[in-house]
């Protein structure tokens, strides 16, 4: 049986268009799966977008199911949540979640899929591939009971970090952003918020993801003796100069980089990327995380939101994209 259904493609930088897509039905060993939402990530997504994925790293941003190359025509993203229309008995009606890109409908192998726990509601699953990335650097961060930590940048990727960090007992925590408007978000979260020049110094660990040179930097100064930055950050194509004279090897700091690529090797023995997944949707049970969908917009208004978002005129972390008002349902 054949399927129709509609993609988001980025045709050049800066310029996005929906284009039909002609689908079989699926083959054995797949399902295929009806959208009902899926997610911008503004940090990552709005760089592809702009074209700032540089050459040398072209195969590594390369999404699972991406089509085309960068800097474009591409079909780029990886944060879709639907309906399992067609393949195993057991899967069929279950609610699941795939890196799969902006895109009505899809066919992929059943290992690709993962089931949404029926407590986390499905618009809120399109957070999954982030508090993945979140779980991922908090195993690489390793904190321990009573640290003092700051999270330098409240966007997605930061505030999933500081949502999972405030469940340690005894920590003391902060997110630190220069944005007033992340209180908000903070709050939402259960954790106290700092602007750069007022947040605690004196930081066993600071988790970085402000993608600036600057919060980079802050996140140096924050640290106390023998301290650690975990580097979240995806500059692009972009030099980031960073200050590694004054006190930086006297008090012996450590910037670390930590990549959801691959699973973290201070993970249990035998966790691989099923595992972590299937706990980011557990953890997803949490109604504070709603704090992190900013905005919602329809499936065909990408092509002209994308521009918006890009250019900072959307303040956003996650930006929701839904499919059930559109007659693609």
């Amino acid at each position: 049986m054949n399927h129709s259904a509609r993609a988001f493609w980025l045709r050049s930088p800066g310029h996005g268009e929906i284009r039909d897509v002609a689908l079989a039905g699926p083959a054995e060993g797949e399902v295929l799966v009806r959208t009902l939402y899926s997610g911008v990530s503004r940090g990552t997504e709005t760089l592809v977008f702009r074209g700032g994925v540089p050459e040398s790293q072209h195969a590594a941003m390369r999404a699972p199911f991406q089509e085309g190359d960068f800097p474009g025509p591409v079909k780029y993203g990886y944060l879709n949540v639907g309906v399992v229309e067609e393949g195993p008995r057991e899967l069929v009606g279950r609610t699941v979640f795939c890196l799969y890109p902006h895109q009505s409908r899809y066919a992929v192998p059943v290992s690709a899929v993962t089931v949404v726990p029926e407590r986390v509601p499905a618009e809120r699953a399109v957070l999954a591939g982030t508090v993945e990335t979140a779980v991922n650097a908090v195993w690489d961060a390793a904190p321990l009971i009573g640290d003092r930590i700051a999270v330098v940048g409240g966007g997605m990727v930061g505030c999933s970090v500081a949502a999972l960090l405030a469940r340690f007992p005894g920590v003391r925590l902060q997110l630190v952003d220069a944005d007033p408007a992340r209180a908000k978000t903070a709050e939402a979260l259960g954790v106290d918020f700092a602007a750069p020049d007022d947040a605690l110094g004196d930081c066993d660990l600071v988790v970085h993801a402000s993608a600036t040179e600057q919060g980079l930097t802050r996140s140096l100064e924050l640290l106390a003796a023998e301290g650690t930055v975990v580097e979240l950050s995806w500059y692009g194509d972009r030099r980031v100069a960073l200050p590694l004279g004054e006190a930086f090897h006297s008090r012996r700091l450590t910037v670390r980089s930590s990549q959801v690529g691959t699973v973290s090797p201070a993970a249990r023995a035998g966790r691989g990327y099923a595992e972590r997944m299937a706990l980011a949707l557990d953890l997803l049970a949490d109604p504070a995380l709603d704090a992190l969908i900013t905005g919602e917009s329809a499936f065909e208004e990408l092509p002209q939101l994308m521009p918006r978002l890009a250019a900072g005129e959307i303040p956003a972390l996650c930006h929701r994209i839904n499919y059930t008002g559109s007659g693609l349902t």
